[in-house]
């Protein structure tokens, strides 16, 4: 027995291993990738609208309330395992960004000792191999894993499906291509994965897992329609910022300001659950790790930057430079969305269409430049004497060799020196951030550090972002914007020769000024800023400088999500409609369209020659009432109808319509879910005999009847609200109605579920 069990363990890998996609796989589907991300074409809308057919009434007519409590628990639970995936995943990043950054430093440093140019090439082999295995994985396994995914995933929930982006193979993808990418000290982060991350987990447990790697559960396949799936991955993208910010709340306003275009009070809820549980798995983690079992993992491991210890009040005088750090924000984080806009399509257009070689030899400059400059730079700076240590006794300096922390001694003369622009290069992120957020430490980093690091991180992110590995802009950001705070926070310092101004809380400010100038969040990041720091004092600071720098941004160009999006060919439509609009009708904006329709008994060999035709999604369906007249019945998607040609049991001989009650015993509701980790069938795909195609299909079981309709003389910018808030696909537009069969107002939508309906009496005006 024990003998099978291992065979059957066998013979399970070898299927799986035998779905991993080959070098030609991950080549053909980055080219449909590139290619939907060029102009949008192939981008599929989703369908947030219910298809109330006979399938769907029929299957809802059998659930009773005992299904109906196994569906709300198993969106908790889900919500539950969210957190708990999005936590874990965000520890395992952690641990290995900070054990390999922690081996690559004391590499370097114990090396350096006897001789820095053995060190400076151990820095480079060490990020040169960790780059490469993260462009490797994404160029050879999940092209949809490079870029922080944001965008794409704003796009999902905006109602646009892009291929490829929540497949389990862009998960690992994604959660490996990162650890490479931030251990090899490019000047990226990721924030921005881990929201991707949480959304992929969402998707699969929405989906049940994934088929394709026999990783499922008929048992939580109960999510089949789109608008179940969005409400998970909007979970998930709040757990994502939950985890790489440990900041629930601001999760929370994340996914409600920045990604989901649809929310309600219900989704609240599981959304601040799934960011609870988030915190509660990272807390665990950091309190086990406290205990040494994690290696380089200390206090640089999860980002909390405590400022608690700075600056307590602030004085009338200070509210011009820190205005002066918002305008600053708003500039450098305009001129960052455009320059990235610049150079990341002049990369599509001719470096990325060259192929995978092309962009792994691009990655391998990139780290080879940012190890130069890193290693490089603060060669030619000149040592600074450490702190009195009576005055503060706080303070080590130097740090030990390897170490996170201040003062970093590197190429100094003196073992009681530091250097300071070694001190933000040779950290971690993290622990660069908390070296500028530091208080207490007047005179650490002098003017010209600042700015050169300043010069050459700024360039370096540009640069680095939209290359083929995972990205993300957050803490690249703060580390931009927190170098020209701690200079404003020193001439401030000089000027007003006020010694209770921390340096520290100017970096702060500078921080929260970039991330609003560049990616237009305010509520959000007010409270991201707020939590990471734990520090509420500063609030109405954070929200001054947040307020000028987006203001500032907003006149030169849009958010970098919104920017990155228009790119990707990503059609987003946002919450407001344009200003031409309210001078349009529904008329006027379809006049060119030509309508492509169906009978409700149609021949096979029609359907089949009008998918060939044309690339429409859905088809009006009409049928003939008994003055003659053409009547509309309904919305027939084509994915519905390439579902009823694959089968074929739906096929009849006689042109007269069939009969509805069977339809049960041939087909369920889940027979047209679409499928979220695969393209689904197309056309060319399906193979019909010349007898099969002369047999007809009544369409009227399977069409959407009760779609939804707007008069022809309608403004446009009411569909476009409509259409936004509902959620749709596709709204028809008809001439003005000729009758009117009643009125509902708001009493007709409060009747309760026990009253008669034979007592009731709706208040409608029947004419």
């Amino acid at each position: 027995m024990l003998s099978n069990h291992i065979q059957n363990g066998i013979e399970t890998a070898r299927l799986v291993w035998s779905r991993l996609p080959n070098s030609e796989e991950a080549e053909a589907e980055e080219e449909l990738f590139a290619r939907r991300s060029n102009g949008g074409a192939g981008v599929e809308s989703l369908d947030y609208e219910v298809i109330e057919n006979y399938a769907y009434r029929e299957e809802q007519a059998l659930r009773g309330k005992l299904w109906l409590w196994y569906y709300v628990c198993l969106k908790w639970l889900f919500a539950l395992l969210i957190g708990i995936g999005t936590g874990l995943a965000a520890v395992f990043i952690n641990l290995a960004v900070e054990n390999f950054s922690g081996w690559k430093y004391a590499a370097t440093f114990s090396i350096i000792q006897h001789s820095y140019f053995a060190g400076f090439l151990v820095y480079i082999i060490f990020n040169l191999g960790l780059v490469i295995s993260s462009v490797f994985i994404v160029t050879h396994f999940a092209p949809a894993a490079a870029g922080s995914g944001i965008p794409e995933i704003k796009g999902y929930l905006n109602g646009v499906d892009t291929h490829g982006i929540l497949l389990f193979r862009t998960l690992i993808g994604k959660i490996f291509g990162s650890i490479g990418s931030v251990g090899g000290g490019l000047a990226l982060g990721k924030e921005g994965p881990l929201v991707h991350t949480g959304a992929c987990i969402a998707s699969l447990l929405g989906q049940g897992g994934s088929t394709k790697y026999h990783l499922s559960s008929r048992w939580l396949r109960i999510f089949e329609s789109d608008r179940d799936r969005r409400d998970l991955v909007t979970c998930g993208c709040a757990a994502g910022v939950a985890a790489a910010f440990r900041a629930p709340v601001g999760g929370v306003l994340f996914a409600l300001e920045e990604v989901t275009s649809w929310w309600r009070s219900q989704l609240m809820w599981r959304v601040f659950f799934t960011s609870a549980v988030v915190a509660v798995v990272v807390r665990s983690a950091m309190s086990w790790c406290k205990s040494g079992k994690c290696g380089h993992f200390g206090s640089g491991g999860f980002i909390i930057w405590d400022i608690s210890g700075g600056q307590e009040d602030y004085s009338f005088q200070e509210l011009l430079p820190m205005a002066i750090i918002g305008v600053i924000g708003g500039l450098l984080g305009a001129l960052f969305n455009q320059l990235t806009l610049y150079i990341t399509n002049w990369r599509r257009k001719y470096l990325h269409k060259k192929g995978n070689r092309v962009k792994i030899i691009e990655v391998c400059l990139i780290s080879l430049i940012t190890s130069v400059i890193s290693f490089g730079l603060p060669l030619f700076r000149k040592c600074s004497p450490c702190p009195n240590s009576e005055v503060n006794p706080g303070i080590e300096c130097p740090r030990p060799p390897g170490t996170d922390g201040n003062f970093v001694n590197f190429y100094c003369s003196d073992d009681k020196e530091y250097n300071d622009l070694a001190t933000i290069f040779f950290n971690t992120q993290d622990d660069a951030i908390r070296n500028l957020f530091s208080a207490k430490t007047f005179h650490e980093y002098s003017a010209q550090s600042l700015l050169t690091f300043l010069v050459m991180f700024y360039s370096l992110a540009v640069v680095t972002f939209g290359t083929a590995v995972p990205a993300g802009q957050f803490v690249p950001g703060i580390m931009i914007g927190s170098t020209y705070g701690r200079l404003v926070g020193m001439f401030v310092v000089k000027f007003y020769k006020k010694l209770n101004v921390e340096e520290g809380t100017y970096a702060l400010l500078g921080a929260a000024s970039f991330l609003g100038g560049s990616m237009r969040m305010t509520v959000s990041l007010c409270v991201i800023m707020v939590e990471i720091t734990n520090n509420l004092k500063l609030l109405p600071l954070i929200m001054l400088v947040l307020l000028i720098s987006k203001a500032v941004g907003d006149f030169f160009n849009n958010g970098l999500y919104e920017e990155q999006a228009q790119l990707r060919g990503i059609p987003l439509l946002e919450s407001r409609s344009k200003q031409y609009m309210r001078t349009m009708t529904a008329k006027e904006a379809c006049k060119n369209q030509k309508v492509v329709y169906f009978s409700r008994i149609v021949k096979v060999a029609d359907i089949v020659s009008i998918l060939r035709s044309n690339k429409h999604n859905g088809f009006p369906v009409v049928d003939h009432g008994q003055n003659g007249e053409t009547l509309v019945i309904g919305l027939i998607l084509r994915s519905h109808l390439l579902v009823l040609l694959q089968s074929k049991v739906d096929f009849q001989n006689s042109p007269f319509p069939c009969d509805i009650r069977g339809i049960s015993n041939r087909h369920n509701f889940s027979d047209f879910v679409k499928p979220v980790s695969s393209k689904g069938v197309s056309i060319e795909e399906i193979h019909l005999t010349e007898e099969e195609l002369e047999l007809y299909l009544d369409l009227a079981p399977f069409l959407n009847p009760s779609p939804y309709i707007v008069p022809e003389d309608m403004s446009l910018a009411k569909v476009y609200n409509l259409f936004r808030q509902l959620g749709l696909r596709h709204i028809f537009v008809v001439p003005r109605a000729s009758r009117v069969i009643g009125l509902i107002t708001r009493k007709d939508l409060l009747i309760e579920e026990n009253d008669d309906s034979a007592i009731m009496e709706l208040q409608s005006t029947s004419i």
